[in-house]
């Protein structure tokens, strides 16, 4: 199989192009006319060189968002998709998500669905994107549902900027004292050492301890840092792994401080994923596995499906979520209110709308907490290389006094 690049009229005599797997150019050929294709040209596409780590393939969460506003906009202004999808490729500065958009304007230019040329790139689009573009071509309301994803993105990126909030500052505080530590301890107290050992001062043990210290990372520094790199990396990997995945999210809920915000940031996202999933008619069945895959946290996923199981066998989702025994009280009364009103997709946009405001009153207060938390960790940190260093200073007065 390879990559040709091909070109033809369509039957209504329009020129169009684009690239298709193939087993060869003649059985392309082939392809296009039983789509009613008459071509022009195919050639297999040439090879190009990939550098992994070079090549960025990623589209962010709030490009997304304005993409799925912007073509929202032109589509309610009855501006023809094709162009629309042109106009948005030529002012998106993303080069991946650039190319991305071209294909698919040439793919629907060629006969496709909006639905089946975006999910050719699930990278990009996934699969709530594409199920809600689906639902609204079939429904013709393809402006009304782009606009919904793009409110749904841009609570996400809002809810996301608020954690990265309550995450960033104690961390960036954290990892700058524990460097300015080491940094003391590999180049500063040893210098001290020099002098005390010159001047034959008595050592008390927290002097001697933190001088092992020193001497410790003066002699296995680079090893430290190879260590350090290797943590992270093995990190990474073990988290890729189920058991990972599971060990590091049960833990994540179980954090002082920060558990209890880790759990309202994935309910939110939950009711908000789903609400947005069945008030654009996907069924419910579909609507809660790709609630699932969105959770974030493997626990809240496997419950998730627990439920999903549940409402296969004839169990309103209700119940389902009762059953599991391990979601908020409020979120389950409040899809049964929901179920019983036949409002339940307006009642977990509420809910989603309750726990946006918790996480933000979450973050705001674990802040006011934590900076008195950090100043005593980092002025005990430094002050007790202070006090370790001057306490045979003390002694040497002593002495000579």
């Amino acid at each position: 199989m390879a990559i040709f690049s091909w070109k033809g009229r369509n039957r209504l005599g329009d020129v169009v192009e684009g690239e298709r797997v193939a087993k060869s150019a003649v059985d392309l050929t082939r392809i296009l006319q039983r789509e009613q294709i008459t071509v022009i040209n195919v050639k297999k596409k040439p090879a190009e060189l990939k550098i992994p780590f070079l090549k960025r393939e990623k589209v962010g969460l709030k490009e997304l968002a304005v993409y799925s506003r912007q073509l929202s906009v032109l589509i309610d202004a009855d501006l023809p998709l094709i162009q629309g999808l042109g106009m948005l490729a030529q002012q998106t500065k993303n080069k991946y998500f650039k190319s991305v958009i071209a294909q698919v304007r040439r793919d629907v230019e060629a006969g496709a669905t909006l639905n089946q040329a975006k999910k050719k790139f699930p990278k990009v689009f996934d699969d709530l994107y594409c199920n809600l573009v689906a639902s609204g071509e079939q429904s013709g309301s393809l402006d009304i549902m782009l606009r919904r994803l793009a409110e749904y993105q841009e609570r996400i990126v809002k809810l996301k900027s608020q954690v990265k909030q309550a995450m960033t500052y104690p961390l960036a505080i954290f990892i700058f004292s524990i460097l300015v530590t080491i940094f003391m301890l590999w180049k500063v107290v040893p210098i001290f050492s020099g002098i005390f050992n010159e001047l034959g001062a008595d050592m008390p043990m927290l002097s001697k301890i933190m001088l092992a210290v020193s001497n410790f990372i003066q002699s296995y520094i680079f090893w430290m840092a190879v260590g350090f790199i290797g943590l992270v990396f093995l990190f990474r990997y073990f988290r890729k792994t189920p058991m990972g995945r599971r060990t590091i999210d049960t833990a994540m809920l179980k954090i002082p401080l920060f558990g209890k915000l880790v759990e309202k940031v994935a309910l939110s996202r939950v009711t908000r994923t789903l609400s947005t999933l069945l008030s654009g008619g996907v069924p419910m069945m579909e609507s809660l596995k790709i609630t699932s895959s969105t959770a974030g946290n493997v626990l809240l996923e496997s419950r998730i499906m627990a439920s999903r199981t549940q409402v296969a066998e004839g169990t309103n989702l209700t119940d389902a979520f009762k059953d599991t025994g391990q979601l908020p009280l409020m979120l389950t009364q409040m899809v049964g209110v929901g179920e019983a009103t036949g409002t339940l997709d307006s009642m977990l946009m509420k809910l989603a709308d309750f726990y946006d405001e918790e996480v933000e009153a979450s973050v705001g207060s674990l802040l006011s907490i934590l900076e008195p938390i950090l100043l005593i960790f980092v002025g005990s940190l430094i002050g007790t290389i202070v006090i370790s260093m001057y306490l045979p200073v003390f002694s040497l007065i002593s002495q000579f006094g």
